[in-house]
């Protein structure tokens, strides 16, 4: 995984070792990593990895179902 074309965080200021980065393979899987452990990899699909932007985007994510 490590030739895979890394890209990190628009979000990501610096050199900070806290990043998110993204890559696909040649066939479009998209592949995530956190930078101070890059190791360690994320593989989705496509519509997975939108439907997650998504609702991170509009905040569903942003704390447990069911809390007030």
């Amino acid at each position: 995984m490590s030739s895979l074309p890394w890209r990190k965080s628009s979000f990501s200021t610096g050199d900070a070792p806290n990043c998110v980065e993204l890559a696909a393979d040649s066939v479009g899987t998209p592949h995530l990593r956190e930078s101070d452990d890059p190791g360690v990899v994320i593989s989705t699909t496509p519509a997975a990895l939108r439907a997650f932007l998504r609702a991170a985007k509009a905040g569903t994510l942003d704390r447990p179902s069911g809390s007030a």
